[in-house]
């Protein structure tokens, strides 16, 4: 049992890199084309550019704490609150044609996209915890695969 639990923090470590690198990435993304992003936020925020650069910097910090294990528990905390910021904008995809344009997709894509951002929670929190329950981290375990597969083929 002992070296299962080994392979599970192992396992662990790879997913908070890969979603470190990943997080990054998309963060990055906000500043090198950031009209995609401004297409996707919801007509209650006024300052679209303002609000893509911060998500876009949230984004990057809050990878980059993945990246380390010290400060992983601040980059999983950092996420889930950006993950929750962003949630707006993947609700106002699936009602918008004009987003769903700028993103290049349809209502569809949308709509399967949404539910990918519960199993992101659920990790970013397995993320910012040392110890959770096994039904969390069995979760997150098997969710990581399908997500990541999925945000890498957008």
């Amino acid at each position: 049992m002992k070296n299962f639990s080994k392979y599970i923090q192992y396992y662990k470590s790879i997913a908070a890199i890969t979603l470190g690198l990943m997080y990054i990435a998309v963060g990055i993304k906000h500043f090198t084309d950031p009209e995609i992003f401004i297409a996707i936020t919801p007509p209650f925020v006024y300052f679209k550019e303002a609000a893509v650069y911060f998500t876009g910097i949230i984004e990057i910090i809050g990878g980059a704490l993945l990246l380390t294990k010290k400060y992983r528990r601040n980059g999983g905390v950092l996420i889930i609150i950006l993950l929750l910021l962003v949630f707006p904008a993947n609700i106002y995809l699936v009602f918008s044609q004009e987003a769903q344009a700028a993103f290049q997709g349809t209502r569809s894509d949308a709509l399967i996209r949404l539910p990918f951002q519960i199993p992101l929670i659920f990790i970013a929190y397995w993320h910012s915890k040392k110890k959770t329950s096994r039904w969390l981290e069995l979760f997150c375990i098997l969710s990581f695969p399908p997500t990541i597969i999925y945000f890498l083929n957008l």
